[in-house]
């Protein structure tokens, strides 16, 4: 058992901090930026609150953080009462933030300053990923500090892998959200597109996803986009915000990414009919409105 903190209890963070604690059978203490969540968590879980990060953090073998972008993930570990001020040489500071493989360098270098090791790792599997404890999680760090972290990261993945250096994390997360993007939107023609003709959509789905083109998303949102619900997974705004890292990056390396800086585009649509808080397979949506 370790000593663990879990800083940010979103849709993800919450249940990956549960599993910590009761499948890692950790110690855990989790600090939020709304209280009364972390309150909340304290007494589903029989854990502990902290009032800061840096509270959450002092002592802690490991500490976890799932925030919204670089400048929470900044202000919650470099900031104020961030984390990194307390945390004992030698802990392990572990990212699960979707965030830039600039701001994991930083965090890198910021902590090694500080005698702490850092381990970017953001995570892909969505809110059932996390509630289930399914997630995958793409590492970026030192290989002697990964084999550490990775038995108390499996407490909430079913794949997790080191993918390089600080960074490479973050980077492998852009790969699988520029995998994504073309995806769905290839999801929400094909759908689009049988309706129009007049197929039976399930009957088509039934079929074709034992072929070339089944995917995770056919599989799992084809039922959802055909009943035009989408309130079932990762909201569009996150989407846009990583599609904007993304992008981002691509400008920096020279990477050529016409589908997903259109598919970018077409969130921006969704946003507009108000889906913000729709999940990503809204982008049906918008070829019916």
């Amino acid at each position: 058992m370790a000593k663990v903190a879990f800083i940010g209890l979103g849709v993800m963070g919450f249940p990956m901090a549960g599993h910590l604690k009761t499948k890692g059978g950790h110690d855990v203490t989790v600090y939020n930026r709304t209280p009364a969540k972390a309150a909340a968590w304290a007494e589903k879980f029989s854990g502990h609150a902290a009032p800061t990060p840096a509270e959450a953090a002092a002592g802690a073998d490991f500490v976890f953080v799932c925030v919204g972008n670089d400048e929470d993930l900044r202000s919650v570990t470099l900031g104020e009462s961030g984390a990194l001020h307390a945390m004992k040489p030698g802990s392990v500071l572990i990212d699960n933030t979707t965030a830039s493989a600039e701001v994991a360098r930083e965090l890198y270098a910021a902590a090694k300053e500080k005698g702490v090791d850092f381990i970017d790792a953001p995570v892909s599997g969505g809110q059932a990923g996390a509630e289930n404890g399914i997630l995958t999680v793409m590492c970026g760090g030192d290989e002697a500090v990964f084999e550490r972290a990775r038995p108390v990261i499996d407490a909430y993945a079913r794949m997790v892998g080191l993918m390089g250096p600080a960074g490479s994390g973050q980077l492998t997360k852009m790969v699988n959200q520029i995998c994504i993007a073309g995806l769905v939107q290839g999801l929400a023609e094909a759908l689009h597109f049988g309706k129009r003709a007049g197929l039976d959509i399930e009957k088509v789905v039934e079929v074709i996803s034992k072929g070339a083109a089944g995917s995770w998303q056919m599989e799992n949102r084809h039922k959802s986009m055909n009943a035009g619900k989408y309130d079932f997974g990762f909201a569009v705004d996150w989407m846009r915000k990583d599609l904007g890292i993304v992008l981002t990056e691509a400008r920096r390396n020279g990477a050529k990414l016409p589908v997903t800086a259109v598919v970018d585009q077409f969130y921006g649509d969704v946003q507009a009919m108000g889906g913000n808080r729709w999940d990503t397979s809204s982008l049906l949506a918008r070829l019916e409105k």
